[in-house]
């Protein structure tokens, strides 16, 4: 769609986020408000984690998962949801008993990961599209798995956003649409600057960008001090836009941000390309999403 560009706001991730800044929504109508406010300010999708609201932590509970899906679509304001099926994917390697996750280990079965897209029906959610590094953790993704996960999703009728951390999820990506588990032009995230993932950079985002099917659409976006520049990068090499309080939790240098702060300088950003957000009625047509209200938008 010219001049359009989907931009996602990334609400609250799983990372250990909330005593850096104290915006980062943590309970179910957090960030239920939060998807609803960074919508207000222009964001077409909204992405979500859950978070226990007792420890600010991960929750894999699927009425923390429900109550913000039924806040958001409750509200009067419109937004496309996007609801993660990665959670469950960290091992901690012991050095004690190396076949055994040490502390901080949480695994999930593919069943388990898929059950909040599969009993809730957004129009969207992600799809890891294999392991990595990911700082002193190692992020699980087996092969077989992710081809489990790819066959619910289809079955459901979710958009998957097929989430790339590296270039080699790129091509695993790839067996999954000739292997048929992915219905439609599909729809990829480069995740980038993740130690130790792929760049975040204008080379890397040219790299991943040129070895996509030639029907794909795709969106890029970069950690901590690189999520501007990257989503500028992203839109002027005409992919889509992420930001938001998962991957960075500052507004500048030492100011916490709220998510409506970092959409609301995305938007200033694409208005200044002669760019603006799709509306999420745009977006449902031109991606051809699933419609969770019903009827025409």
């Amino acid at each position: 769609m010219k001049g359009k560009v989907l931009l996602t706001a990334a609400v609250t991730g799983a990372g250990e986020t909330t005593e850096k800044n104290p915006n980062v929504p943590v309970t179910p109508k957090e960030i239920a408000n939060s998807a609803i406010e960074s919508a207000k300010a222009g964001a077409t999708v909204a992405h979500v984690h859950a978070r226990n609201p007792e420890t600010g932590g991960i929750s894999h509970d699927l009425n923390h998962y429900r109550e913000i899906v039924d806040r958001i679509r409750e509200s009067e304001t419109d937004v496309i949801i996007n609801i993660t099926s990665g959670g469950g994917g960290d091992f901690i390697p012991s050095l004690a008993t190396p076949a055994a996750g040490g502390d901080g280990t949480d695994m999930q079965t593919p069943a388990e990961r898929h059950e909040p897209v599969g009993e809730l029906l957004p129009e969207m959610c992600t799809l890891d599209c294999g392991s990595t590094n990911f700082g002193n953790m190692i992020y699980m993704s087996p092969t077989d798995w992710l081809r489990d996960q790819a066959k619910r999703i289809q079955d459901s009728g979710v958009k998957p956003e097929l989430e790339c951390f590296d270039t080699g999820h790129i091509r695993f990506a790839k067996q999954l649409i000739q292997e048929g588990l992915i219905d439609g032009d599909p729809m990829f995230q480069f995740c980038l600057g993740i130690p130790w993932g792929a760049e975040a950079d204008a080379e890397t985002i040219l790299y991943m960008k040129n070895r996509l099917p030639e029907n794909a659409h795709w969106s890029a976006f970069g950690i901590g001090r690189m999520q501007m520049p990257i989503a500028g990068q992203s839109a002027l090499l005409g992919g889509n836009v992420r930001v938001g309080l998962e991957d960075n939790i500052y507004l500048s240098k030492g100011v916490p941000a709220k998510n409506e702060q970092l959409v609301d300088k995305a938007v200033t950003m694409l208005h200044g390309h002669g760019l603006e957000p799709m509306t999420p009625a745009e977006a449902r047509a031109h991606y051809q999403l699933r419609n969770p209200y019903g009827g025409d938008q």
